[in-house]
């Protein structure tokens, strides 16, 4: 099971939850959504601990966390 969701189409790449991520674990990808924004990934998901503050501190909501 997927411990976090992210919706590409409404990714604008801002960083913010980049900057957040205690794991250092989120990045921008290469691959682009419709809108012309590179998205956010996650490097490594097994090493994610779900603290959720990626989601908090998005703007957008763009992130969903299960624990």
């Amino acid at each position: 099971m997927k411990k976090l969701v992210i919706d590409v189409e409404r990714c604008k790449s801002c960083g913010i939850c980049i900057e957040y991520c205690p794991a250092d674990l989120l990045e921008l990808s290469e691959e682009i959504n419709s809108k012309g924004y590179r998205i956010v990934s996650i490097k490594d998901e097994e090493k994610c601990n779900s603290c959720s503050l990626c989601a908090l501190v998005c703007p957008d909501l763009v992130i969903t966390v299960y624990r």
